[in-house]
């Protein structure tokens, strides 16, 4: 059982740059004035992070290489803890150019070779959300799949032409892959589902 856990993250991994090469042509098609500079989410990261490492820096090169330029972003904090079968809750703001800020939760479950627990600040990169109640749904991912550069780790998550990338930096230790999903809600809930 193990081994498939492993090979399905593997197979998930692979697949994972596909998307990501086409919504770098549809980011092309957005006006500027309605998405964000790397410089301008740069500075945005720092300030939120309260620090100009190079990590973050270089995590957010490798987000705008992968995916181009953002309509959105999210603020926030979160808290999560596994032993096998983890759960992750969150909450922030959501800002877009085009039509302010809003507030927003998220919580999911997840499942793998994972243990541990961690306290996080989160600043999500969001593709592609035409319109912000677009935001309030279920976006998979797969935990192991994260990049971890000086004390950054970035993730991918995907439903539909949406596509988030949250870069995570806290206090904790959790470690190992898993697969889940993260909810986003307009109200805060306990239920992870």
């Amino acid at each position: 059982m193990p081994k498939r856990i492993v090979m399905f993250c593997l197979a998930v991994l692979v697949g994972w740059t596909g998307p990501a090469l086409a919504q770098q042509e549809q980011q092309q098609q957005q006006p500027e004035d309605e998405t964000y500079s790397q410089d301008e989410i740069l500075e945005k990261a720092r300030g939120f992070f309260g620090a100009t490492t190079e990590g973050l820096a270089k995590a957010v090169e490798k987000v705008f290489e992968d995916n181009g330029r953002p309509n959105a972003y999210i603020e926030g904090e979160e808290v999560s803890g596994a032993i096998v079968v983890g759960l992750r809750y969150g909450k922030g703001t959501l800002h877009r150019k085009a039509s302010g800020s809003r507030q927003v939760y998220w919580q999911g479950p997840s499942v793998g070779f994972d243990f541990g627990g961690n306290v996080a600040r989160v600043f999500t990169l969001v593709y592609n959300l035409k319109n912000p109640d677009d935001i309030f749904q279920r976006f998979p991912g797969v935990d192991g799949s994260f990049y971890f550069v000086a004390g950054v780790g970035v993730n991918y998550q995907q439903s539909g032409d949406i596509i988030l990338a949250p870069m995570r930096t806290g206090v904790g230790l959790r470690a190992g892959a898993n697969i889940g999903y993260l909810h986003y809600n307009r109200e805060y809930s306990v239920f992870p589902f």
